[in-house]
């Protein structure tokens, strides 16, 4: 017996492990001290209400013979697939329900979409980058070439001449917040359909976005039906993070080395895949009629507001920063030359902040630390205060 020795080539703990155990360490020995977490990206507002009466009533479906649901289709329920394709009418993109796949979250599909490609396919990611997109690759052992994203280019990095098989972007990007727009996007797709490359889009942040002129799918893109896959998720939409539904776009117009990825996708997750349980699916439905959508785009700007207030006081003490503005996340320059994780011992020990060192987003992330409005009001203003002091 053999092990994948490919994860030798891993950092020991995931990125967001070793800041929890940081700060329970911290807390440990300082157990007086009001920790305030502005590092990891999970929603802090309930459910909305018509997500709730959905989930409730779909309870009681399940409670009764009549109405009870046991196995469905991997794919996703229809009442599901069919409130996204209109989603995405409402941006000017035509799908099919067939080209729709439900899942239990935007990170699970980001790793799994790998086993429809070959190892042998060169991988190109921005750095900084979400940790998952070059994880997944090392475990699978795929060259990855790392495209740099600074301040220089507004950490968005353009195609060079190198070649690249599979292109990850994120836009509103994770981590700095940055966001590409329409004629950026459009030189990636031109980039993926020259060297018969496929992007994988991650639009987990599309709802953040705020200006109509900035595209929110990849499928705004003329031809990019014929070259990305897109994936989003609940999560940061509609706080799913604990609730666990997305859904991930596959074009049939999508075909590389004669084979549909469509397809391929699909026998991928009958396969390897059961399902999203009925009674989320039925919660996510509800995400996508006008109740659902107002009362989710409430709880989006106050997070919103959160980046706003913490922009404004890095404005005030002349901070150098990025996002915050079509995203949950502010890329903070820390500050008098400190490495990521030395700002994130100062905040942690003298502020009682909890950041996430940009260094463990990649090597154009040392001397940065990322932020995130997903918290209170009460605990950013508090945070706010403490920082400007």
């Amino acid at each position: 017996m053999q092990v994948n020795r490919n994860f030798s080539n891993l950092a020991t703990s995931y990125l967001f492990t070793e800041v929890a155990r940081k700060q329970r360490e911290y807390s440990a020995a300082h157990p007086e001290a009001e920790i305030i977490r502005l590092s990891i990206g999970d929603v802090t507002r309930p459910l909305v209400p018509a997500v709730i009466d959905a989930m409730t009533r779909a309870v009681a479906e399940m409670g009764k013979a009549e109405t009870f649901r046991g196995y469905g289709d991997e794919q996703g329920y229809g009442f599901l697939r069919e409130a996204i394709k209109k989603y995405y009418a409402g941006k000017g993109v035509a799908l099919t329900l067939e080209e729709i796949f439900i899942s239990d979250g935007a990170k699970s599909d980001v790793g799994n979409i790998l086993n429809i490609f070959s190892t042998d396919n060169i991988v190109a990611v921005p750095d900084p980058v979400y940790p998952v997109y070059v994880d997944t690759n090392i475990m699978d052992g795929r060259k990855v070439m790392l495209l740099d994203a600074n301040a220089e280019n507004g950490f968005l990095p353009m195609p060079g001449e190198e070649h690249a098989d599979i292109i990850y972007i994120c836009s509103p990007n994770n981590p700095t917040g940055a966001v590409y727009n329409k004629e950026q996007l459009t030189a990636w797709v031109d980039y993926a359909l020259a060297h018969d490359a496929v992007i994988l889009f991650d639009a987990a942040y599309e709802a953040f976005i705020n200006d109509a002129a900035l595209p929110t799918s990849i499928y705004q893109i003329p031809g990019a039906e014929k070259c990305a896959i897109e994936l989003c998720s609940l999560s940061k939409t509609a706080g799913f993070t604990g609730t666990r539904c997305g859904y991930t776009i596959v074009p049939k117009a999508l075909v590389k080395d004669d084979a549909s990825l469509n397809a391929m996708w699909l026998r991928r997750q009958t396969t390897k895949f059961n399902g999203v349980p009925y009674i989320v699916q039925r919660g996510a439905e509800a995400v996508f009629t006008p109740e659902g959508m107002a009362e989710c785009k409430e709880n989006i700007a106050h997070y919103r507001e959160n980046a706003k207030v913490m922009g404004a006081a890095f404005d005030k003490l002349g901070l150098r920063y990025c996002g915050g503005v079509h995203s949950p996340y502010i890329w903070l320059h820390c500050p008098d030359g400190m490495t990521s994780w030395e700002y994130f011992d100062v905040l942690l020990s003298e502020y009682h902040i909890v950041g996430t060192p940009g260094s463990g987003f990649g090597k154009n992330g040392e001397g940065y630390i990322r932020l995130t409005a997903f918290n209170t009001a009460e605990n950013t203003k508090k945070a706010v205060e403490r920082l400007t002091k």
